[in-house]
Parts: structure tokens; sequence; C-alpha cells
């Protein structure tokens, strides 16, 4: 499965609204696990089996409590059983039916 989220604190106190840190301390649990995953400006994306995926999901939402009174979880799942490496392998694919449209302009 992937799993797409975004967690951020709310809450902080912090004048100029910054969750940098707070992010990062999230990020860290994300990488730190081991399964492929990618950070964009706006989302987070792991791979995995169902339970090992939301236990980072989870403990990536525990490492943002600390910098909040309350924390915000977003997310998106594609379930596809049976297969593996669609991190990568739904955006080779994309990029190829962008490629296969420009040879045809």
């Amino acid at each position: 499965m992937l799993v797409a989220f975004s967690v951020a604190p709310s809450g902080t106190g912090s004048a100029d609204g910054s969750v940098h840190d707070a992010v990062a301390a999230a990020v860290r649990v994300v990488r730190d696990s081991g399964l492929p995953n990618r950070t964009t400006s706006m989302f987070t994306e792991i791979e995995g089996e169902w339970d090992e995926v939301f236990d980072v999901v989870r403990r990536a939402a525990d490492a943002v409590m600390p910098f909040g009174s309350r924390v915000s979880l977003v997310l998106k799942a594609d379930i596809r059983p049976g297969h593996s490496g669609e991190i990568d392998g739904k955006v080779e694919r994309l990029e190829s039916a962008l490629e296969s449209i420009r040879d045809t302009d």
C-alpha cells in the first residue's frame, strides 16, 4: 500500500506559525523506518504493508505532539494487494505516458 500523509501541530504558540521543526521530527520517524518514502513540500509518501505503514504514521503523529496542543493528520491511501514498488512505478508510468504524448505532438 501507498500512503500519502501530512501531519502538523496546531496551537504551537509560534509567532510566525512555522511548523518545520515538528514536521522534521515526523519525517525523521519515516526515514528511520526503512520503508520506501518520499517527502515533498506538502506530503510524505510511504510504501509497505498495512500494519507497518500505519505504525509509522502513528509514530510520526506522536513525534509531532510535543510541538503543540493538538495534531492534524491528513491521509490518503492506495491499497492494492500484491503490488510493490509503486512509490516509483506510478511516477515512471506517468512520465512514460507524458513522453508518449510529447512524441505525438
